[in-house]
């Protein structure tokens, strides 16, 4: 349960090597998060826990998840659960950004995209959002992305994939109304990360730390939508409302 002052004690994170995630999870530890359970493709090499220990955190533990491997997700939400008790706050961050050109030409690349962004998603959270309805309290934090807006040219497989996760999480948020479970879908723009390396950024650009504020603050109002920046509301906004003659036209 969240503490007398509104923090999370504990906190379970799906893509725990990624950028967004570790900067949210160093954020929550400075606000008294206390259990931090991250699940990576390899818990071996995960060389995060003694600086998270040293921030803060009393259990610091990583665990075996495999985004793609939905054989596996039942089991895992059943361990993580059996293991640690209540968890306050679950955050989807795993993802693949995929490489366009080579998605319009295997078939395999384009739905491996889909299979980690959506697929993968869909799985662990069905799993793991029935541990939530039987404690009766929680929080899920889905990273989506303002790509799943409106599908743009330039990237239309991995837009195409965070689409359907944020429709899929919409969904969940409302379905779990009055449970006591929240659903918060996380929208940002273009983040500087290593999943973005090399890659000229966009404007309105964002970082991990600004991404991870802006959640944790959305996760203490009870907010069911977050962008980062904000101003990508408004933006996105305009995009969606334009003719499509119009919107084909533009370098996006």
């Amino acid at each position: 349960m969240r503490d007398a002052l509104g923090s999370v004690q504990s906190v379970l994170v799906l893509g725990g090597t990624s950028d967004i995630a570790l900067a949210t999870v160093r954020a929550l530890v400075a606000d008294r998060t206390r259990t931090v359970v991250l699940g990576v493709r390899d818990p071996e090499r995960f060389e995060r826990a003694d600086e998270l220990r040293a921030a803060g955190a009393t259990t610091v533990e990583a665990a075996r998840f495999d985004a793609d491997d939905v054989n596996s997700h039942e089991r895992f939400a059943s361990d993580v659960f059996e293991r640690h008790g209540d968890i306050d706050l679950v955050l989807l961050a795993f993802g693949v950004l995929g490489d366009q050109q080579v998605s319009e030409r295997d078939p395999a690349a384009a739905v491996a995209v889909l299979r980690t962004n959506f697929v993968g998603a869909v799985s662990v959270t069905t799993a793991i959002v029935r541990r939530l309805r039987h404690q009766g309290h929680g929080t899920i934090v889905a990273l989506s992305s303002v790509a799943g807006e409106r599908a743009r040219k330039s990237n239309y497989v991995y837009g195409s994939s965070k689409a359907g996760l944020d429709a899929f999480f919409q969904g969940l948020g409302d379905s779990l109304a009055g449970t006591g479970v929240d659903v918060i879908v996380v929208r940002p723009g273009f983040v500087k990360s290593k999943m973005t390396a090399g890659l000229e950024p966009a404007p309105l650009s964002t970082t991990p730390e600004a991404v991870a504020e802006a959640t944790i603050a959305g996760v203490r109002r009870g907010a069911h939508t977050v962008w980062a920046p904000a101003a990508l509301r408004y933006v996105m906004l305009a995009l969606r409302l334009l003719p499509r003659p119009i919107f084909r036209r533009l370098d996006i």
